[in-house]
């Protein structure tokens, strides 16, 4: 029986959130990495089996048919297209020498297996075995080289490690299908990658640009150009005489250390290194910011209302902060009357959605290394589309105050849940995008939607309600927070695949695991390495569904050595992102 009393975290479950690093499908929030020169002997306790087997289902399936009565010649029909087979365009705005939209596409297996190859994969393998039958094709993107560093990092030991045991069934035609979608999926998603706003760094024509906005900017300060806003004769003879006043901007001075430059760099950019044109947008965002109110706006009290519509969450895995933004939540009438009904109710909104990204700004980095932008997330499920007239009011007015007032403020674009009239939109305004802005673009179908998110932001920090780990602030979650980071893996179709848990010592193991849309069976058991002791059923294997709790937490009192064993069993047509996290606390008798 499985003891649900509560373990509390563990010191070295994870490092701070703002020094998280970026997770790869290798790592585990209780396996330390570091080098251990001398044997140790919980080296014994792990090792690696290969078994052969295929997914439960597919095997009682194969043992209910009949064989034949007599030799049948089988021919390959034309018309066969395999069942459940759906397109999943997915768009990536990438590099010029790739395309700027990719369509993948799902395939059900429609041959029977050929031949069992069993993989088994071991955190304390060194160095790890060669994969049998599998096809793997090199990807260029800054992501796929950040996995593949990581993933060859040695690994360490603690009182509990993990061995990963997927059992599979291949066959050439999978093998075919596999090498097909992996030349349709988007090979680098993480096109865009963010210039450095180290002087040393830039070229001699970026240099010269941002050593005469500096000149710009001081002759304007010392003119008080900034202050007055225009000219005027009838200005007071001891105000000429006053001491040129600090002007700022997101609370960094506009010439003062290495933090103006940031942020003079950003308008440099949003103006093609134009230096001229660069201080034309700086002079006009300080007179703006003067009649927007902005210094009031950040302590006036605009209400909760729209706390659902956009928000704040956790972090991307380059420390970026994640800002949401929910359409769908416009389906509600008395929320979209509140934000879109006159021009009263569009302004109190635009003040709202700018007096967030204000703080959020705020909390920026602004140093050159540091982290000065926002990673956006706009969900269009159930979007209301273009066919409100007061949402199109309202979001072309929010667009041009941003494009004017805010430049360079965003890491990357990520669409999701994305209707067919975006698509048609997008491919209509797609040509008169530059390459830059389009790099910064990504767009994704629902059925990609947790997978996508993955490829950027830890799942330990992404909200439950889109695939991740991280639950509302306001809810209690004693045995797990953000900072604890997760294992992310990929359930291939027809495969059952089991974590192991070895424990070296007594102690009470908490765990969260989650199958992404389930659809599959999930089991844990405790195995003791004592020969004359019994297996303990902590959960029987039992079949999760789409309606079942996204994320399943249990518990268990380990009094002698042994492994738990977590055993996901993928009876269908699709690849499954399986995610899991543990926490280790001393066991008291």
């Amino acid at each position: 029986m499985a003891d649900e009393t509560p373990a509390q975290n563990t010191p070295e479950a994870a490092a701070p959130l703002s020094t998280l690093p970026n997770p790869t499908e290798t790592d585990s929030p209780s396996v330390l990495e570091k080098e251990d020169p001398s044997p140790s002997s919980h080296v014994a306790a792990v090792s690696v089996s290969v078994t052969e087997s295929v997914s439960t289902t597919t095997a009682e399936k194969e043992e209910q048919t009949p064989p034949p009565q007599e030799p049948i010649s089988l021919e390959p029909d034309s018309t066969d297209k395999g069942l459940g087979e759906e397109a999943l365009p997915t768009l990536a705005m990438e590099s010029e020498s790739e395309p700027a939209a990719v369509t993948e596409k799902e395939e059900a297996p429609t041959a029977p297996p050929e031949e069992t190859v069993v993989i088994s994969e071991s955190k304390l393998q060194q160095p790890p075995a060669p994969p049998q039958q599998e096809v793997v094709t090199e990807s260029g993107s800054l992501a796929a080289m950040m996995e593949k560093d990581e993933e060859g990092a040695p690994p360490e030991l603690t009182a509990a490690s993990t061995t990963t045991t997927t059992t599979t069934t291949t066959t050439a035609q999978e093998e075919v299908t596999a090498v097909a979608e992996e030349k349709k999926a988007p090979q680098n998603l993480g096109s865009f990658k963010e210039e450095s706003n180290k002087e040393s760094d830039l070229f001699d024509s970026e240099r010269k640009a941002l050593e005469e906005l500096r000149q710009l900017v001081k002759e304007a300060i010392d003119s008080s150009l900034f202050h007055s806003g225009s000219k005027s004769e009838e200005t007071p003879e001891s105000e000429k005489k006053q001491e040129p006043k600090e002007v700022s901007i997101w609370g960094i001075p506009l010439l003062k250390d290495d933090r103006s430059d940031v942020i003079l760099m950003k308008f440099l950019r949003a103006r093609d290194f134009k230096a001229k044109d660069a201080f034309v947008m700086i002079k006009n965002t300080i007179q703006w910011r003067k009649e927007f109110g902005i210094d009031e706006l950040l302590d006036e009290d605009l209400g909760d209302d729209m706390d659902k519509v956009v928000f704040i969450h956790g972090k991307d895995k380059e420390g970026h902060p994640v800002c949401y933004n929910v359409y769908g939540e416009f389906q509600n009438k008395e929320v979209y009357q509140k934000a879109f009904s006159d021009e009263e109710k569009r302004m109190k909104f635009l003040r709202w959605r700018i007096q967030l990204l204000e703080k959020s700004i705020r909390k920026l980095d602004f140093s050159p290394g540091g982290v000065n932008t926002i990673f956006q997330v706009s969900d269009l499920k159930n979007s209301p589309g273009p066919g409100k007239k007061e949402l199109r009011l309202a979001t072309k007015q929010a667009l041009q105050v941003l494009q004017d007032n805010y430049p360079e403020f965003v890491a990357k674009q990520v669409f999701i849940n994305v209707p067919w009239w975006y698509l048609a939109f997008y491919t209509m305004i797609s040509p008169f995008m530059t390459q830059r802005t389009k790099s910064k673009f990504v767009i994704a179908l629902p059925a990609k939607c947790a997978e996508t998110l993955f490829k950027y932001i830890p799942p330990e920090q992404v909200p439950i309600q889109y695939g991740g780990l991280s639950v509302d602030y306001c809810y209690c979650n004693p045995e797990f927070s953000d900072a604890d980071s997760a294992t992310e893996m990929t359930v291939k179709p027809g495969t059952k695949q089991t974590v192991e848990i070895t424990i070296f010592e007594k102690c009470v193991i908490v765990w969260e695991i989650r199958v992404v849309g389930w659809e599959v069976s999930y089991g844990a058991e405790f195995v003791p390495n004592a020969k004359d002791s019994y297996a303990v059923i902590i959960q029987k294997l039992t079949k999760m569904t789409p309606k079942d709790e996204p994320v399943v937490s249990q518990s268990f009192k380990v009094s002698e050595l042994g492994k738990v064993l977590l055993t996901v069993d993928n009876p269908t047509s699709k690849k499954k992102k399986l995610l899991y996290r543990f926490n280790v606390k001393p066991f008291c008798d």
